[in-house]
């Protein structure tokens, strides 16, 4: 006899197999130590218009149904890219490997013309760093559907992340030609912030943010303006964003954890430990960890710190078991509050498969810390060659420069963004001399 469906998981099933479907509405792509995926990967789009509560709904009847229809190539292609979404909103990697079983399972059903498990595959790919395979797959899943929502997203997430910035651009305006949406207005937003166009960066969310009515789209662009304004240093109108995306979904813990800067930013310490409490407590990637301990370490509680600092490694080797590429988290946790020597082995390893801005800053840091200043400044200024506007970056080149140079960059750091670290912050305005 077949499952019952109660109604509540009816609707949710059918809003879930409608937002996974790839000729329909679709999803996007991958994760940054900001908000982080953990490290500076470019920004995750949700389901599109789902909460966090409706999506877990929508995959335990999407699981109902495939034990009824277990011959279902589109049930099994939107679970397994369900899975991924929820690996990525609960920093739970291990939905990756069901996540891969169940796309595995869709195209063994359906090998050919399988536009949308190509396009989950993509995303798994993406969401494990692998962002070679990633493009790989996003456009093979273009090739069957140039209009496909999540490989569209995608593929511009593979092309940023792999440092290839100009064919991430164009593949932003081909997205945007073909796709509109949520999706593809956050990744557009993101590969103009790289450049340094701020301005650039905040037009499509708000025009996503003032047409979206489903609390998952409300939620997830609010959230990205709240980061996009921390970044620049504007902590109330990051707060107020932050505050938008938490009524449409109170559970979103991203949400959450820009709240928690923004509040470190405006001085109210308490208050954003407890929102990283709360986040690490369903979200224990490196950057909420590690902005946790340092905020216990500013307010001289080493212990606390040092638990904190020591669950980003419990989280690496869980993540690295489940496939996923960790050396640019290990590097850039591992440099600050971890071991130095193994901070810069992750950071070659992760310089020698993808040349980013990320990637750069990280070999950078990484040389510091190892007392390597004259190797790491060259990657310091490869970093910020782009125009992106990161008060980390602009730190990190002016503890490796001398002179003028370094000025010129502690100075950029601590008025882009003077509480961009409780504890990287403070270093700036110890090299500088005090506040600019």
């Amino acid at each position: 006899m077949a499952p019952r469906f109660s109604g509540r998981d009816a609707v949710a099933a059918c809003a879930l197999a409608l937002a996974l479907t790839g000729g329909a509405i679709a999803i996007g792509g991958s994760g940054g130590e900001q908000g982080s995926a953990p490290a500076a990967v470019a920004p995750a789009a949700p389901l599109q218009g789902l909460g966090t509560r409706t999506l877990d709904a929508g995959v335990r009847a999407l699981q109902a149904h495939l034990r009824a229809q277990p011959k279902d190539d589109a049930g099994w292609a939107n679970l397994g890219t369900a899975y991924v979404e929820q690996a990525r909103t609960r920093g739970d990697p291990s939905r990756y490997a069901e996540a891969d079983r169940a796309l595995a399972r869709s195209l063994e059903l359906r090998p050919g013309g399988n536009d949308a498990a190509l396009a989950g595959r993509a995303a798994l790919a993406a969401a494990r760093h692998d962002f070679t395979g990633a493009l790989h797959d996003a456009r093979r899943a273009l090739a069957v559907n140039a209009y496909s929502e999540r490989a569209l997203a995608t593929r511009i997430d593979a092309l940023v992340e792999l440092g290839r910035y100009r064919e991430a651009s164009r593949a932003a305006d081909e997205a945007d030609a073909r796709r509109p949406g949520v999706p593809v207005f956050t990744r557009f937003s993101y590969v103009r912030e790289l450049r340094g166009d701020i301005a650039g960066a905040r037009r499509p969310l708000e025009q996503a943010l003032a047409g979206a009515t489903a609390p998952g789209d409300v939620s997830y662009t609010a959230t990205s303006l709240g980061q996009l304004a921390w970044r620049q240093g504007n902590f109330a109108e990051a707060l107020r964003h932050c505050g938008r995306a938490l009524r449409a979904d109170p559970g979103h813990v991203a949400a959450l954890e820009c709240r928690a800067r923004a509040r470190a930013g405006r001085g109210d310490k308490a208050g954003a430990i407890r929102d990283l409490r709360t986040v690490v407590a369903r979200y224990p990637l490196p950057g909420p960890l590690v902005a946790l301990g340092e905020l216990y370490e500013a307010r001289g509680d080493k212990a606390a710190a040092r638990e904190q600092y020591g669950l980003v490694s419990a989280w690496t080797r869980l993540a690295r078991a489940n496939g996923v590429d960790v050396d640019l988290d290990t590097a850039l946790a591992a440099a600050d509050h971890g071991d130095r020597r193994a901070a810069l082995r992750a950071a070659r390893a992760e310089w020698s498969r993808r040349h980013t801005v990320h990637t750069a800053d990280a070999l950078a840091w990484a040389l510091h810390v190892n007392g390597r200043d004259a190797e790491a400044l060259p990657y310091a200024r490869l970093a910020t060659r782009t125009g992106y506007r990161d008060a980390a970056f602009a730190y990190h080149r002016g503890a490796v420069a001398r002179g003028a140079e370094r000025k010129e960059w502690l100075t950029r750091a601590l008025r882009l963004n003077p509480e961009f670290s409780p504890v990287g912050a403070e270093a700036a305005r110890a090299l500088s001399g005090g506040r600019p």
